[in-house]
């Protein structure tokens, strides 16, 4: 029985607003909800994730989204094809598409796989651990898809695990609770991906967010060119993936987080990897540097990789403090001449606004950082040149001098 929601029927549509059509016309995929006609077309007329049509003001058929009437991000285009079904015959072909990209990126089955609007779904993130698959589910759209959605992945992968994570913040904005579920399979265990030449144990159901992090993978590699026979300083190290590959160069790497979980799964990804020169600190970055600080601590390298101090964009001013701040805090730990690798994953955060932030830094503590390489997200996150917000990932390698 096909679903419900499946494109077998004609569906109801939304008019656009006069000239609100452009920005999906040069390759956007949202809709507003102050773009949509709310005369001709109510959006309390509308199921939360349904399926629409899009029409533009003078009624031209744009493609197949869906809407959620409670959202100021109203529906997002799925397909340019009003005749196209979303079925899981759709979902095949999206997911062909994608796992044909990433196998020649990458040689093995570790990367993320959907990455929301970038592969033509937006609302959807799947990661890919070998055959142990993470779906993270963002809008109540792709919620009632889901069944579609794993019938898809089954038919294109040899998945033998299939967990569902919808743990993220935006599915507040969509009404939705978060919940964790294991769809299809057992979990393997334990379970383990391999990332420049190291080897690292993944919680695929309490880890954060789908569990791992694939976003600086390129990242991490850049920055173990700098280690050898350094010491380094991991800050906000989590479980390993920046440490380790700096360890196997190091005389020794430092690591700092607040999670005395993430640290003791580093400890066992130290083991698994038969290192020995990680020494972890659990506590709060900004106080831990302080204390290293206060204690004459000096480093060659350091890491410094925070979570997301700008989740909203009226957190800006103080997440833009809160990043000058742990620079300046890095950046006395230095030795002349250090290295120190700065990101930030802030949507609302520029590259630019980074760059500004250890450029005051610098003043600060009375040295000048120079910048030596620019960061990025891997290539398993592309970016869509017309939605800027799917381009997050920035850092930069800056030596500072004396």
């Amino acid at each position: 029985m096909p679903n419900k929601n499946e494109v077998t029927h004609v569906l109801n549509h939304i008019q656009l607003n006069p000239s609100a059509e452009i920005r999906l016309k040069r390759g956007h995929l949202w809709i507003y909800s102050n773009e949509i006609n709310n005369l001709k077309t109510p959006l309390k007329s509308f199921e939360t994730g349904e399926l629409i049509n899009i029409h533009d003001s003078f009624g031209n058929n744009l493609g197949v989204g869906y809407i959620n009437p409670h959202n100021l991000l109203a529906a997002r285009l799925l397909t340019r094809d009003p005749a196209e079904p979303i079925d899981t015959v759709f979902f095949q072909k999206r997911f062909h598409q994608a796992l044909m990209l990433r196998q020649t990126l990458f040689s093995q089955p570790y990367y993320r796989l959907i990455y929301g609007e970038s592969d033509g779904l937006p609302g959807l993130v799947i990661d890919r651990f070998g055959e142990a698959f993470v779906i993270q589910i963002n809008t109540a759209g792709i919620e009632k898809l889901k069944n579609e959605i794993i019938s898809a992945l089954l038919k294109t992968t040899h998945a033998q695990c299939i967990i569902i994570k919808n743990a993220s913040s935006e599915r507040a904005n969509e009404g939705m609770e978060k919940y964790t579920e294991i769809a299809y399979g057992q979990l393997p265990d334990p379970c383990i991906i391999e990332e420049n030449q190291c080897q690292f144990m993944i919680d695929l159901l309490n880890g954060q967010k789908t569990g791992w992090f694939y976003d600086h993978r390129f990242n991490r590699a850049r920055i173990a060119t700098y280690c050898n026979d350094k010491d380094i300083l991991d800050v906000f190290c989590y479980t390993g993936a920046f440490t380790l590959p700096s360890a196997k160069v190091a005389k020794q790497v430092v690591a700092i987080d607040s999670s005395s979980t993430a640290l003791s799964q580093l400890d066992e990804n130290c083991k698994l990897n038969a290192l020995k020169n990680v020494i972890t600190h659990p506590g709060k970055a900004q106080q831990e540097l302080e204390n290293l600080n206060n204690a004459g601590k000096k480093f060659d390298v350091i890491i410094l990789d925070p979570p997301a101090f700008i989740k909203r964009k009226k957190d800006y001013p103080a997440g833009l403090k809160a990043y000058q701040h742990i620079n300046e805090a890095a950046m006395r730990l230095l030795n002349p001449h250090g290295i120190l690798l700065s990101a930030s994953c802030s949507m609302h955060l520029s590259a630019d606004d980074l760059l500004l932030c250890l450029a005051k830094a610098g003043h600060k503590v009375g040295r000048q950082p120079i910048v030596l390489e620019q960061c990025h997200q891997a290539p398993d996150h592309p970016i869509h040149p017309s939605i800027p917000e799917t381009n997050y990932l920035k850092g930069f390698i800056v030596a500072m001098q004396t």
